[in-house]
């Protein structure tokens, strides 16, 4: 008898979908456009990034050795496109009105002071040693250290302004070097021949391996798991729109009259919402699988671990039904539901990590984000897919997940009991 009632209460709840065509739209065809779009838009600037050059303005005032190794070095970056057919006044206009991104200012005479400061430095630690060159040098004063303008778009992105800044400084800093050992060799007269590119020190990433292949983490894995979980979430608005529906047309009143137990309609409503739950996992998927290798993206790689995604899928649905039955459930209008619903939504979104990653949030805000259930999900999701997790590693988040549901369902089932006590 109580399967048969759970039965009845799921077939309503279709019914209501039926009748909701905007609310199916916003359900499976919204999460397909945004997945498409902002996976297009993060392959494209990663593509751009490496395969075109950006222009910026290259102003060489000092026309000498240090200049054109700087010039060398930008140019076999094939990054930047080089244009010199300016002056420092216009580069500061063209650059502050837009027009470009950057601008390098090479001072005068950089080569010339720089190898004065490293001469004159050299010989005083050489002299405080009690060694002298083949060749006395009249010391004189250092010149006063060099600066190179960089002049920088207003509305340049920070991140790109620090990668340019640390380059220019790398390169400064190498030429700086090999010049200083120069000196030395030349002050003691030493004709050892090191080779003066090579570093002592230098990095290598490790991978994660799949057989003899390595793993490299792509746009596409970022964004599947990430805005599958966004539209999960987002089965809030036409649930909480359907709770509001019953109460204003009567259907609550019914159900409460009903000899069903208030519990079981919200089993209905569950088994219902995680059903279109997975359809919409499995919808993105396909999308990752088929769709994005023809569009010239990378294909999602779900091999040996659907089962694991799919019961992540089912714990972020079942979090997702409990936040939209209990929004539902205290709710008295759809005015009130489908804003604060599409706008609590969002605001999870974007402190669980689905906008912007958690580690480059504030401090508070890392906090905060630990308490959402969509950072659950997203941590489950990439620890499968990034990280090669089971379920034993997901475990704690499918924990928080179905807890999470419990409470919010307890809470909605307290509050509809307490507002209808008579």
């Amino acid at each position: 008898m109580l399967l048969y009632k759970l039965w009845r209460s799921f077939t309503k709840e279709i019914l209501l979908l039926k009748r909701d065509i905007g609310g199916i739209v916003i359900i499976f065809v919204m999460p397909l456009l945004l997945i498409v779009t902002i996976t297009l838009i993060q392959d494209s600037t990663f593509k751009n990034l490496e395969g075109s050059k950006i222009p910026i303005i290259f102003i060489d005032n000092d026309k000498s050795e240090v200049s054109k190794n700087i010039k060398a070095e930008l140019e076999n970056s094939k990054t930047f496109q080089l244009l010199t057919n300016f002056n420092e006044k216009s580069a500061q206009d063209a650059v502050f009105s837009g027009d470009y991104q950057m601008a390098i200012v090479i001072p005068d005479n950089l080569t010339k002071d720089l190898n004065s400061n490293i001469d004159s430095k050299v010989q005083t630690i050489v002299s405080s040693f009690g060694l002298e060159g083949d060749s006395a040098k009249v010391k004189t004063a250092a010149p006063k250290a060099k600066e190179i303008h960089l002049y920088f778009d207003p509305a340049t992105n920070a991140g790109f302004k620090n990668s340019v800044m640390n380059s220019v400084n790398k390169m400064v800093f190498e030429i700086e070097n090999k010049k200083i050992y120069k000196a030395f060799q030349e002050q003691l007269g030493t004709t050892e021949n090191l080779d003066e590119n090579k570093n002592l020190i230098s990095f290598k990433e490790i991978t994660p391996k799949k057989g003899e292949m390595d793993v490299m983490p792509n746009s596409v894995q970022h964004n599947v798991p990430a805005w599958t979980l966004f539209a999960i979430f987002f089965i809030v608005v036409p649930l909480s729109i359907n709770l509001v529906k019953e109460k204003s047309q009567g259907t609550s009143v019914r159900a409460r009259i009903s000899p069903t137990p208030y519990f079981v309609h919200i089993l209905g409503k569950t088994f219902t919402y995680l059903i279109i739950c997975l359809i919409q996992f499995l919808l993105m998927v396909a999308v990752g699988i088929y769709l994005f290798p023809y569009m010239d993206l990378p294909a999602f790689d779900v091999s040996g671990k659907m089962f694991q995604l799919v019961t992540v899928t089912l714990f972020a649905g079942l979090a997702a039904i409990g936040f939209g039955v209990l929004l539902g459930t205290i709710a008295d209008t759809q005015e009130q539901s489908a804003p604060f619903g599409a706008t609590s939504v969002v605001v999870l979104a974007a402190i669980g990590g689905i906008w912007v990653p958690v580690f480059l949030m504030p401090e508070f805000m890392q906090t905060v984000a630990k308490f959402s259930p969509m950072n659950w999900g997203l941590n489950a999701y990439y620890d499968i897919i990034l990280r090669n997790s089971g379920i034993g590693g997901i475990a704690k988040e499918l924990v928080f997940l179905f807890l999470f549901y419990i409470a919010t369902v307890a809470i909605s089932i307290f509050y509809e009991r307490k507002q209808n006590a008579v």
